[in-house]
């Protein structure tokens, strides 16, 4: 059955027309996009406020100006904000099958919904949605910015931090897959009032820190928060696109309301700021693994380091494989999955231990030495996947891009994203990484486990 959420504030927090809408949502972004650095980065998640355009629209296009150059990747729009009308415990979903605007019909993702239906937190309360307009002001803005993509609303009542975290986990995906956080601030304080604390939240925000964030910060805390929290564990950044209140826009300075937007970003830029250094420290470090192995057979222990003599980036934690081949075959891979040490003694160590330690091959010989094919992959943090099925996973692996780690009844195995060059195919990558780990080749359980990874690689032919 087919049934639409109709606009419940078109007319009064924004224009009822679609005309009048579409043109002052352009003029919005327009403004926003002339302040905007070129090559900006696109962000996985944005909080932007909610208020009547005439208050907000400013601060609010600050943050969806940002998504233009991903307007063909992003399909799917997660949006989490606060109930103002009806009171509820946990989240809600609705039963909707679209949103309607002034600007058309958004469909509702039935299958991001079905993916969260069985968490304790979550329910459908078509009551909550019907007049809630935290979630309704973001849409146009969506709608101008991608055009065609779906919508899973979800309006947060009485919930806590790992609750809301725990939904946005699951909801999480790669680059297709925008997380959109309604919510205004401070509310009805004098001007001066307002600017000190919400200047509080916005300091807490940026240090993804939630439990510096009180009842009165924000109508959107309890969203806020659990973006925060998962987003500390993700390890992504944040930016502050604007801090402003309504005493700044269109209202008096005796009771007004806070406004801010975010930007929250993942590793996008960790292959470059890695290919950087690699450029700069890679033939250093393809000689200390050389070294390491050199030392390995005269001493039988990896090359210590004395991290005094190095320069600070390659000192700073790092996580690393090191892989030898002889004549276009491997010869040894050993590494490490997760940052646990410098990253110069992780390339020693891992380069001794891919030479020597390596159980699939006999330890490597003097007479090896001689055109013996190093590389060195620096890894990323490793983000959880969240799959329903093997097709699931299938469908979500980037050929090319991601490394996988794949775990079940306590057999694991990865490949680095440079296995792709032999297996193209994602379901060849799959079954060939199930092989490594002793898994049969369609082994599928509910307990299955999938974590993803990008890398920067450096090689050196030898000689």
């Amino acid at each position: 059955m087919t049934s639409i959420r109709q606009p419940a504030v078109a007319g009064t927090f924004y224009p009822g027309g679609s005309d009048q809408l579409s043109a002052d949502v352009k003029c919005f972004l327009a403004a926003a996009e002339a302040d905007l650095e070129p090559g900006a980065p696109v962000p996985k998640a944005i909080i932007a406020p909610h208020a009547g355009y005439v208050y907000s629209g400013v601060t609010a296009a600050r943050a969806y100006v940002r998504l233009k150059p991903a307007a063909d990747i992003i399909q799917r729009v997660i949006v989490l904000g606060p109930c103002h009308r009806v009171a509820l415990s946990g989240l809600a979903l609705s039963s909707a099958t679209a949103f309607s605007t002034p600007l058309g019909d958004i469909p509702i993702d039935a299958e991001a919904a079905d993916d969260i239906a069985d968490l304790p937190q979550i329910q459908v309360f078509d009551a909550t949605h019907t007049e809630e307009h935290s979630l309704e002001v973001q849409l146009p803005f969506l709608q101008a910015v991608l055009g065609e993509f779906k919508l899973l609303p979800l309006v947060v009542g009485e919930a806590g931090t790992e609750a809301v975290a725990e939904v946005l986990d699951r909801l999480w995906g790669g680059p297709e897959t925008l997380i959109v956080i309604s919510s205004d601030l401070s509310h009805f304080l004098d001007y001066d009032s307002a600017r000190a604390l919400d200047a509080k939240t916005c300091q807490a925000i940026e240090n993804l820190a939630p439990q510096a964030i009180g009842n009165d910060q924000a109508c959107g805390r309890n969203p806020v928060k659990g973006l925060l929290a998962l987003a500390k564990r993700r390890g992504l950044k944040v930016e502050t696109l604007d801090l402003c209140n309504s005493g700044d826009t269109a209202g008096t300075k005796e009771r007004v309301v806070g406004y801010g937007a975010w930007a929250f970003f993942e590793n996008d830029d960790f292959e470059a700021k890695t290919r950087a250094l690699l450029d700069e420290y890679g033939p250093a470090l393809l000689k200390l693994a050389a070294e390491s192995i050199r030392h390995g057979l005269a001493s039988n222990s990896a090359l210590s380091v004395d991290l005094s003599d190095c320069p600070t980036a390659l000192s700073a934690p790092g996580a690393c494989f090191v892989t030898l081949k002889r004549d276009g075959q491997l010869r040894g891979c050993i590494g490490s999955a997760q940052t646990h040490r410098s990253l110069v003694i992780d390339v020693a160590e891992n380069a001794f231990s891919s030479a020597f330690r390596d159980h699939r091959f006999a330890p490597l010989s003097l007479e090896e030495m001689d055109g013996l094919d190093l590389s060195i992959s620096v890894l990323s943090p490793s983000s959880p996947m969240h799959i329903t099925s093997e097709a699931d996973l299938l469908k979500q692996l980037r050929p090319g891009i991601d490394g996988l780690i794949i775990e079940d009844q306590g057999k694991r195995a990865l490949f680095l994203p440079s296995v792709w060059q032999q297996l193209p195919r994602s379901d060849q990558f799959l079954e060939h990484l199930k092989a490594k780990a002793g898994m049969p080749t369609g082994h599928w359980s509910q307990t299955f486990k999938a974590w993803r990874f990008i890398a920067a690689e450096i090689s050196e032919a030898g000689k």
